[in-house]
């Protein structure tokens, strides 16, 4: 030991034992930058750092109305933030951030002295590289050598960066806890305000949130995340940031948070997004990077542009509740007068099957328990619950059956708003509440019944074969083979007065005359590729098919004979703003103008006097040209309207998810009363809205032949909606026959 102390007393030993020391620390992080410790990121990773950007979805009007990711954050620039969340950054984390190149030597040597007591040593460029590329060590030895890439690391992004743009992305990498990753997410969540528009009490929140955001969270520790404010707000003033009379009267103003979690449930439009997102993961299938590797929707923060309309969707979503909420009554009043479905063999079936894909059945079959038992602890055991109602959550006691029993018992809605001419869907509502019913019954997956909506098809095969609207027809009683339609008027009438009664003899004599397989072909022309059973009743609408390519047959009338599909997405861009794919709309022209027209005059029959739509006048008031149909299917299990103007196509689907499930009556159960009023609702809505700018007085385009404008037909009762009048005599629909 005293050779030792010897040797250091010597001068030129304790140069030699310094520069030493320097080459060994020099040596280690050359070590370190070459990867001996581990890979670091290269400077291709640094210019484009990997981490996980929310994708945003925004609507035609340039609104942002969901995000699909893993983390929930986007990236804004320097420009975008609030001067006072630099300010309280700076002054509160790293005093000599401008001063230094990404390490604080001085702040080192204090921490090390102190052991951490007076603040730590690390730089926000520092915290920076810790955030960007580093999970938290677990042990002593694993954190000093993540400490020592962290400096080399925080180097090399203050020779890439500058000051501003290092703070930037410091700001856009922190995890402020609430689904709130990055400060653009977390201004929204916690504030509903963009980062820019932060007051300073609440830049100096966020920047005390730093320290530890699951300790410093302002929804469950108030208290302490308001001290920890005041901290900062200190600092602020110490700096003169902020003026003593400022301090004094934000230190203790209480947090006012207006809180707006995001979740794939918040927001406009959820079934929308969930199709899209859809769409999105087959288009990355079939697309690929400049590099080759696959879009990622979730973490490459693409943008992504569609067609949705968000005041279309707001009016079309209010309109598809609004009736559900009136006319679920109706059904509920089926229930209180003693009719019992659930208690038939097949809605037993039905209700032990959707209890067989509950948590809870595969939580109690994990036990060990039977089937018979399970069923048991389901029908027997009651827990305190929230259940949805129309009128908001409603606190009750339910036994899990019967809580499915309840969900189940309730109807259902799906929903399109199309723009004829360009097929831009402009509102999409799949259901009720997509937090607590996820099926959508707008997609192109979802086929249901679809009843006399069909027979526009029917009647377009015969106009565009030469038959007029105006002829006038005696069916009689049609048989076709073993089958023959029920109901509708056999004697003499024109296809005008038969598509507004819609009558079931003059559909299957059109079909008599011209066979089933062109009106297969006309609607395979229409975009309908479901399949269509070769068979006569399908001139009833007796086929399973989706409301979305429904719309499709609809908007070919108004849009001069043109049949647009339904397209959803206009432009999809990377998260740099590079335009990565445009898209467009998917059409052709199936019939001339003058056929179209024709279609057109001869489908304002429903909405007309007399038709099954005759009660639309109640709900949509305006004088703008509208023509539609309806349908009903076999014991109401399906009830439609499909309609349009000159500018907007909507569709309407109601019914329940088990066709159990289903209204007893026509005269309540039919397409013209348990659809169309939410049609007439978002009509009203729409038209009534100054800011879509739609033309109240709009007619149907104008046929190149001009003689049918004035010669169509003779009788103008057949053809017009009569806006005066207040006793329109709605007919019942007819039966359908789906029998093949």
């Amino acid at each position: 030991m005293s050779n030792i102390i010897a040797w250091l007393k010597q001068p030129k030993n304790l140069w030699k034992l310094f520069g030493f020391a320097i080459l060994s620390v020099v040596l280690f992080f050359t070590l370190v930058r070459i990867g001996v410790f581990g890979k670091l990121p290269s400077f291709e990773v640094i210019e484009n750092p990997n981490a996980n950007l929310a994708s945003e979805v925004y609507s035609e009007d340039s609104v942002l109305i969901g995000k699909y990711f893993v983390d929930n954050r986007s990236n804004i620039s320097y420009s975008e933030l609030s001067p006072y969340l630099v300010k309280a950054l700076v002054a509160n984390e790293d005093e000599r951030f401008y001063e230094h190149s990404g390490i604080d030597f001085w702040g080192t040597f204090r921490a090390v002295i102190t052991l951490g007591k007076n603040g730590g040593g690390s730089t926000i460029t520092q915290q920076l590289a810790k955030n960007m590329f580093h999970n938290r060590a677990h042990n002593f030895v694993q954190r000093i050598m993540q400490k020592a890439k962290e400096y080399v690391i925080a180097v090399m992004l203050e020779r890439r960066y500058t000051k501003d743009e290092i703070i930037a992305m410091y700001f856009n990498t922190f995890d402020f806890v609430n689904n709130a990753v990055g400060i653009e997410s977390a201004a929204r969540i916690y504030f509903n305000k963009k980062p820019k528009d932060l007051s300073i009490e609440e830049c100096a929140m966020f920047v005390g949130m730093l320290q530890n955001p699951s300790y410093y969270n302002p929804r469950r520790f108030a208290k302490r995340t308001l001290e920890r404010r005041a901290t900062v707000l200190r600092k602020l003033m110490d700096k003169g940031d902020i003026t003593v009379v400022q301090f004094n009267a934000l230190k203790d103003k209480p947090i006012e948070l207006d809180f707006h979690p995001e979740t794939a449930n918040d927001g406009l439009a959820p079934y929308f997004r969930m199709v899209v997102a859809q769409q999105l993961k087959q288009w990355t299938k079939d697309n690929k990077k400049a590099d080759g590797s696959e879009y990622n929707i979730y973490t490459d923060g693409l943008k992504i542009y569609t067609t949705i309309n968000t005041r279309m969707q707001k009016y079309a979503e209010e309109a598809a509740v609004q009736h559900l909420e009136r006319y679920q009554k109706y059904l509920d009043n089926q229930f209180n007068s003693g009719w019992h479905p659930w208690e038939t063999e097949n809605g037993k079936k039905i209700l032990e099957t959707a209890c067989k894909y509950t948590f809870r059945w595969e939580a109690l079959e994990a036990q060990g328990l039977s089937k018979s038992e399970i069923l048991k602890n389901f029908k027997t055991d009651k827990y305190r619950m929230k259940v949805f109602t129309y009128k908001g959550m409603k606190d009750t006691t339910l036994t899990p059956y019967d809580s499915i029993k309840y969900y189940k018992s309730m109807l259902q809605i799906g929903m399109m708003v199309v723009e004829p001419y360009t097929g831009y869907v402009r509102a999409w509502v799949g259901g009720p509440n997509f937090e607590f019913f996820k099926y959508d019954h707008c997609n192109i997956n979802t086929k249901r019944q679809v009843g006399s909506t069909f027979k526009p098809i029917v009647y377009a095969l015969a106009v565009d074969n030469g038959w007029s609207p105006c002829m006038v027809i005696s069916p009689g009683k049609v048989q076709i083979g073993n089958w023959a339609p029920r109901g509708g008027s056999t004697g003499p009438q024109t296809l005008m007065h038969a598509l507004k009664t819609s009558n079931n003899q003059m559909a299957a004599y059109i079909t008599k005359q011209f066979g089933v397989n062109p009106i297969i072909d006309l609607s395979r022309r229409l975009f309908i590729t479901s399949d269509l059973p070769p068979y006569a009743p399908i001139c009833l609408g007796a086929a399973d098919i989706s409301l979305e390519e429904m719309m499709a047959v609809y908007s070919t009338f108004p849009s001069a004979g043109i049949c647009t599909k339904p397209q959803y997405i206009l432009r999809i861009e990377d998260k740099d703003g590079n335009v990565v794919q445009n898209f467009s709309t998917k059409m052709k022209e199936v019939f001339s103008d003058n056929i179209a027209y024709k279609m057109c005059q001869l489908m304002k029959g429903p909405v007309s006097r007399g038709g099954t739509a005759a009660g639309l006048h109640g709900y949509f008031s305006y004088p703008v040209d509208v023509a539609g149909k309806t349908g009903t299917t076999n014991k109401n299990t399906d009830a439609w309207f499909i309609g349009y103007t000159p500018e907007l196509v909507c569709g309407v689907w109601v019914g329940c998810d088990d066709p159990l499930i289903r209204f007893l009556y026509t005269g309540i159960g039919q397409g013209g009363r348990a659809a169309m009023p939410a049609f007439g609702m978002f009509m009203q809505k729409a038209y009534s809205d100054p800011k879509l700018g739609l033309n109240k007085n709009a007619k149907f385009f104008t046929p190149s032949d001009a003689n049918l404008v004035t010669d169509l037909c003779n009788d103008q009762d057949e053809i017009t909606i009569d806006a005066n009048s207040n006793s329109w005599g709605q007919v019942d629909e007819e039966n359908q026959d789906s029998e093949y």
